[in-house]
């Protein structure tokens, strides 16, 4: 059981790698149609550039309304290249 257990744990954290999206999944929907926690707009209606924009304001601090002290944490990790992943993902 432990080895179930841990193989699951591990499977999970290489999808999570390989599709940065996938932690963004929980608030803001499979493909973005969620308002996350009441709060957010909905990031389907972005265009790549804005969800670009956003994602590296939020990481300078220059960009988020409610859910800023939130949205910082999620997206301090990620560089340009999971940041445009998301983008070319999710954005019009």
């Amino acid at each position: 059981m432990k080895k179930i257990i841990i193989a699951a744990s591990l499977l999970t954290a290489c999808v999570a790698f390989a599709n940065p999206y996938a932690k963004c999944v929980a608030c803001h929907g499979a493909t973005g149609e969620k308002v996350a926690l009441g709060k957010s707009k909905i990031i389907k209606d972005m265009t790549k550039a804005e969800i670009v924009a956003s994602l590296k304001g939020y990481q300078d601090g220059t960009y988020g309304g409610a859910m800023k002290g939130l949205m910082v944490g999620q997206v301090k990790g990620l560089d340009d290249a999971s940041i445009q992943a998301i983008a070319d993902q999710i954005g019009k």
